[in-house]
């Protein structure tokens, strides 16, 4: 069928920018149609537009599909955002500067209000620019528009200099009046992601913070939707299927065979024995009580760590305060690189599986603490974003009260699971084809179920024979053996992890789709060919973007 006898649906996702330009460089015409030179389609009709990946499955079906003006408009993204007004925070970290480029690249918003940590609306600025505008995750938008972009970011990216960790978000009154007549959504996506930090600073960062947020949100004019960027692993030490329910109050993260209703979580608790202790601790040692408290808590009420436990509370502290605010409350896993957008690899700092990639690779890690057996659950960042906007969209469009916070999760343990058996043998794959140190060999990994045996085992195959060895090297093979232990230690909980997240509400999302919608905003994590995203994609981006320093 000719490009040009396609019908598509009119009137459907919202009107380009209001500049007077269609928004995208190397365009050429076919019929009423545009195409991008690369082959990746932009169609424009009536003011509309639609786009899609050449590399998508769907490509062919769409391509060969006649659709009607009947067609099925699926959730109505692009419409459900059109003009509208988002605050979002966290959006220097990875996945909130993911989104901020997505909604840009895709959607006609009216205003981003940015909340960024800085002590003016200068340094704010500076910050946008620095951190987030000039980074190279946003070349294919400024591909796209030339020199358009410059202007486009200062029309739609509104930064405000604030903190959320202070009493009004730390801004000022004017801001506070804009935002509060404006804002439609807000998307919470600030955290501290420390897995064992100081027990004041995480319940700040993830139970408080998020509470002066929806403080916030419950006085502004016009507000449609609240989402809380959390993570899967809240479900503490639960184990078999894990489903989409939010938190009651005072629950617990324990297996179910070990589940006591009268060890609750008072928040309230927790916040004076954080007090108790702070006071009575001489400075010197407060960092390191603060710590331990932390995990000791965790330990406790059934989480492997503070950081998933203050993640939990921070759940339950929005849903109990809310009142009618709608909330949505997104639970991605192990957030990694980007698969397909805006361009495959992109990658921001070091995340959960990325020490061990490295370590893997550079010869210091020959074992690893875990079951082979065991499935993982890694999800590309580009899809975490996509699922939020898309919820964002379904909830956003739903009328009438909201008795309880939508969960979803983003994740791919139940739908393509991933075995570590698998993850090494890509990495062996990889590292032996492209060493990271030249000449290097690199072994298969060996699994211990047992720690002691784990760390043994890498000492020995890290020193070699100690006595050919000069001093500095038995010292550096001594460090390396103590990284690896290190290592494996803080994500033991991860390597015998045994149970995987349902992603019903995430399938709905899909089957509520259009063609188009599927194509634009990719979540289906069954699409992902693991092999290939290793070897192909994460490795290389990680190699490029952390190791070589280019963010």
């Amino acid at each position: 069928m000719l490009l040009s006898n396609i019908k598509f649906p009119l009137a459907k996702f919202p009107k380009t920018s209001n500049y007077n330009h269609f928004p995208f460089s190397n365009i050429s015409s076919v019929g009423s149609k545009k195409v991008l030179s690369s082959g990746k389609m932009k169609v424009l009709i009536d003011g509309y537009t639609y786009f899609n990946s050449p590399s998508h499955p769907l490509e062919a079906e769409l391509h060969h599909q006649e659709f009607n003006e009947a067609a099925d408009n699926g959730i109505g993204i692009l419409p459900f955002f059109q003009g509208k007004n988002i605050l979002l925070t966290g959006a220097t970290g990875l996945l909130g500067k993911v989104l901020v480029e997505k909604i840009l690249r895709s959607m006609s918003v009216g205003k981003i209000y940015v909340l960024i940590k800085a002590k003016d609306k200068e340094a704010a600025l500076t910050r946008l620019t620095n951190e987030i505008t000039n980074s190279d995750l946003f070349k294919t938008l400024k591909q796209e528009l030339g020199d358009s972009y410059e202007a486009m970011v200062r029309e739609k990216l509104v930064p405000i200099a604030g903190n959320i960790c202070e009493p009004n978000l730390g801004m000022d009154s004017e801001s506070i009046a804009r935002v509060r007549k404006d804002v439609d959504v807000i998307i919470q996506s600030a955290a501290s992601t420390i897995l064992n930090d100081r027990y004041d600073l995480l319940v700040d960062a993830n139970m408080s913070a998020p509470q002066r947020l929806m403080r916030f949100a419950k006085t502004c004019n016009n507000l449609t939707l609240f989402a809380h960027i959390s993570t899967a692993y809240v479900s503490g030490k639960r184990e078999g299927l894990i489903m989409e329910r939010p938190f009651i109050m005072g629950e617990n993260g324990r297996k179910e065979e070990l589940y006591d209703e009268s060890t609750l979580l008072d928040i309230i608790e927790e916040n004076n024995l954080i007090l108790k202790s702070s006071s009575s601790t001489t400075n010197h040692d407060l960092t390191k009580n603060l710590k331990r408290l932390a995990q000791d808590r965790a330990t406790l009420f059934g989480w492997h760590n503070s950081y998933h436990m203050t993640k939990a509370m921070g759940e339950m502290a929005l849903d109990d305060i809310r009142g009618d605010v709608p909330l949505l409350i997104i639970r991605p896993t192990v957030i990694e690189s980007t698969y397909k957008e805006p361009f495959p690899g992109w990658i921001q700092g070091n995340r959960m599986f990325d020490p061990v990639i490295m370590a893997y690779g550079k010869g210091q890690l020959p074992g690893f603490f875990g079951d082979s057996q065991v499935i993982m659950d890694i999800i590309p960042v580009d899809m975490v974003a996509n699922t939020t906007i898309a919820a964002i969209a379904k909830e956003g469009n739903m009328h009438g009260p909201h008795p309880q916070p939508r969960v979803y999760h983003v994740a791919s343990s139940a739908t393509n699971p991933l075995l570590y058996s698998d993850f090494f043998e890509y990495l062996f794959h990889y590292f032996n084809s492209s060493p990271l140190i030249p000449s290097q060999e690199i072994s298969r990994i060996k699994y211990f179920d047992n720690f002691q045996d784990f760390s043994e085992y890498t000492r020995n195959a890290i020193h070699g024979d100690k006595e050919k060895m000069p001093l500095k090297s038995q010292n550096q093979a001594k460090a390396k053996a103590a990284y690896a232990d290190k290592l494996c230690k803080l994500y033991e909980f991860i390597g015998f992890f045994n149970a995987r997240f349902d992603t019903g509400n995430t399938e709905k999302l899909i089957e509520a789709m259009s063609k188009e919608e599927k194509l634009s905003f990719e979540v289906d994590a069954r699409n992902i060919e693991w092999k290939k995203y290793f070897e192909e994609i994460h490795i290389p981006g990680l190699i490029k973007h952390i190791i070589n320093g280019t963010i």
